[in-house]
């Protein structure tokens, strides 16, 4: 299932500029005429954008090109090797907190599908476009994967504050059938969430500049390029991320609070795994959340570190999250040992 996704995100990233909209026997245009979304060419003059990315200078862009390439290697291997760690190992698909990891990776990895691909290409080229079909497509998937993995983080959160708060419970409380549920409600929740993003764009008049002051599609700057007064537009955009980022955030701040609070105060077995734990927890929360409160909360006006801020909940936390969650974990590390193994328990080649 996790494949398929990936291969619908690429595919649907890769054909929207030409309107081939089928991907795996679904098409994206059907869904949004399905939703009564479909934009009516009479509606705006612009079929496409042009992103200005992160320099106009060629020897800069070559120098970023490496560097990204870098990156995007680094968040694809570190990513898959921990889904493919926890499917490959059953005994790490016991304890929730590694069955909420893999979700965790495999939403990184599609996430940096979204954006990075398009950043490396036009480091590449002087003009920078994307179509109109192909900004949506990106707001879309953004937008999906950002929310799901914001809510996949409360229930990490919520889990970690059972097994500290609550240990002899903590397995009959997160059951198997709760996890799933967990899961499934994350994935919707940032379903709705992007709907929602996709409704309010795909509604706005563009007739003049197409100009996106950044190196992906993203609401605050295609929104400022509408030609009419987009006040209650910028209004529910942030009721809508604005305010998913800061309430998300705040559950988390919460939940850790009182999580330092009970190991403070109770001494147990296992404390220094549990801090270690929580710690990296925290690492990650503060890289998403703080650039996307930044970005969202706020009105849509231009600074010069919006593009920084981007960079990192789209490039840089995706390549650091396997480094923080395995370099503390002896559980992962062993397990991603095991798999240069077979089952003879020689090393490969057996």
């Amino acid at each position: 299932m996790e494949l398929i996704f990936l291969n619908v995100a690429f595919q649907a990233l890769q054909g929207f500029g030409k309107g081939n909209y089928v991907v795996t026997g679904v098409s994206f245009g059907m869904s949004l005429d399905i939703l009564g979304l479909i934009k009516k060419e009479q509606d705006s003059n612009v079929t496409e954008f042009v992103l200005l990315g992160l320099s106009s200078s060629w020897e800069l862009q070559l120098f970023l090109f490496l560097l990204f390439l870098f990156f995007y290697i680094a968040i694809v291997l570190g990513n898959l090797l921990i889904v493919v760690t926890v499917q490959a190992h059953a005994h790490l698909l016991q304890p929730p907190v590694y069955y909420f990891l893999g979700h965790l990776s495999f939403i990184d990895l599609s996430l940096s599908c979204v954006t990075v691909p398009k950043m490396l290409e036009d480091f590449l080229q002087q003009g920078k476009s994307i179509s109109f079909s192909g900004c949506l497509a990106q707001i879309y998937f953004l937008h999906f994967l950002g929310a799901s993995e914001m809510f996949l983080l409360t229930v990490m959160a919520y889990d970690r504050y059972v097994a500290i708060c609550n240990p002899l419970h903590y397995l009959t409380v997160m059951n198997p059938q709760l996890c799933l549920w967990l899961v499934l409600a994350c994935w919707c929740g940032g379903f709705i969430h992007s709907i929602m993003q996709v409704i309010l764009v795909i509604q706005l008049p563009f007739c003049g500049p197409n100009e996106v002051d950044n190196f992906y599609c993203d609401v605050p700057q295609v929104i400022k390029l509408a030609c009419m007064d987009t006040y209650v537009v910028e209004v529910l955009m942030i009721a809508n991320s604005g305010l998913l980022s800061l309430v998300c955030f705040s559950v988390l701040l919460f939940s850790y609070a009182i999580i330092l609070i009970t190991l403070r105060t109770h001494f147990f077995q296992g404390q220094n795994k549990a801090l270690s734990t929580c710690a990296s927890h925290l690492t990650v929360v503060s890289l998403i959340f703080v650039p996307c409160v930044f970005i969202y909360l706020r009105p849509f006006c231009s600074f010069s570190v919006d593009k920084i801020f981007s960079l990192f909940y789209t490039v840089i936390t995706p390549m650091l999250n396997p480094l923080i969650y395995t370099l503390r974990n002896t559980d992962m590390k062993t397990a991603m040992k095991k798999l240069r193994i077979k089952p003879c328990g020689n090393p490969l080649p057996c």
